[in-house]
């Protein structure tokens, strides 16, 4: 029985006025304009609001001086909206385990990202090639993190296939010549807290992790690229490892991790970026993302690809499924072209290529792991 039909036998029965009363003002509301129904819609209403964004520092500029200024000027911009970062202090890394897998050597490794929190990685080595090796720090998205991108199944064995969305990535990366930092981002695989491993391993500790971060004015990304930023002093350390020919790669949320890093720290030296470049505006203002996607006053100042744009004239790569449910494809090629014209007035069009690929939201890296190779080698 609807409100309406109850109201219409309350007044048959002659119950209370005031419910009777209320009959007429239902109907009405049942009867609103189209207009005053999207009112009610509040991610209409936000994006309604993103026209009048201000992207004080969106690119602009048309001379390679004009954009070195203008990589600066949101370079220190983009530090202060992610919070921050911290005073360096010793890493005290250590060896947790070390296996010979034939095509690679593979260590376990832990270090100290700050005070009172630590990083797992793994080093996959390629065999039979001379030191010291190329690297890519890889970063994996939201799943069982890093251990669903060097081939370990949830039991902890090595498999053989690479299943998922992100297909053992860093074991790609070493199929191309390229020795793999894979690091656990935080608030993934190892780095959760009890109750989010109680959950499973597919459980990520984003939330509420990610909104502590807001509420002391710092942010997820922020905490993160700090994190790639002390892998990056880990990788001078290792004597197999040339500190001087290091990239950064990841999807999704990794692909996060790696535009922003490498827009921040040129000592990556190659960007590859899978199913993350996109415009705010159609993804996370869009789409229910992750917390950890969000910047608090970005739009004041920038747009994704003006991120993106930071790591010009670096060879940057990225790729996009043609089905990408969260990071559609039509914005992902619209980001893209936007980059494209940072590196045209850098006069390095051709160090920034895109794919895209028949699928949905996953790695794919049939051309972006030879771009990166070839940047790298």
């Amino acid at each position: 029985m609807t409100r309406r039909e109850l109201g219409q036998a309350a007044a048959a029965a002659g119950l209370c006025s005031d419910v009777v009363a209320a009959a007429p003002q239902v109907h009405r509301a049942e009867v609103r304009s189209e207009s005053e129904v999207r009112e009610l819609d509040p991610v209409e209403w936000t994006l309604n609001r993103y026209r009048s964004a201000q992207l004080q520092l969106t690119f602009q500029a048309t001379t390679r001086a004009q954009a070195e200024q203008w990589q600066g000027q949101l370079r220190a911009k983009l530090t202060e909206l992610l919070g921050g970062f911290p005073e360096r202090t010793p890493l005290k890394p250590q060896i947790l385990d070390k296996r010979d897998l034939r095509v690679y050597t593979r260590e376990k490794i832990w270090f100290e990202s700050r005070p009172g929190t630590g990083v797992i990685l793994y080093l996959l080595l390629p065999a039979g090639s001379h030191s010291p090796h190329p690297a890519v720090i890889c970063v994996p998205g939201h799943g069982r993190g890093v251990d669903d991108i060097v081939g370990i199944d949830e039991n902890g064995n090595d498999r053989t296939g690479k299943p998922g969305y992100q297909h053992d990535f860093a074991i790609q990366a070493v199929e191309h010549g390229l020795a793999a930092v894979a690091i656990e981002p935080m608030a993934f695989g190892y780095r959760r807290d009890p109750i989010t491993i109680a959950k499973g391993p597919n459980a990520t500790a984003c939330q509420p992790a990610a909104g502590s971060a807001l509420l002391m004015g710092q942010t997820m990304i922020g905490w993160r690229v700090w994190d790639v930023m002390r892998a990056l002093d880990w990788i001078e350390t290792r004597p197999e490892l040339d500190s001087q020919r290091v990239g950064c790669m990841g999807i999704s949320g990794g692909g996060t991790c790696t535009q922003f890093s490498s827009a921040l720290d040129s000592r990556i030296k190659a960007a590859f970026v899978s199913g993350y470049l996109n415009t705010f505006r159609d993804s996370i203002m869009s789409v229910s993302h992750c917390i950890d996607n969000y910047v608090p006053g970005i739009l004041n100042w920038a747009e994704n690809h003006d991120v993106a744009g930071l790591i010009a004239p670096r060879p940057f790569f990225s790729e996009g499924g043609t089905r990408d449910p969260i990071f559609p494809v039509a914005a992902t090629r619209e980001s893209f072209m936007r980059v494209k014209k940072v590196y045209d007035v850098f006069g390095a069009s051709d160090l920034a290529q895109q794919e895209i690929f028949d699928g949905v939201h996953e790695f794919h890296g049939v051309k972006g792991l030879p771009f990166l190779a070839k940047a790298l080698g």
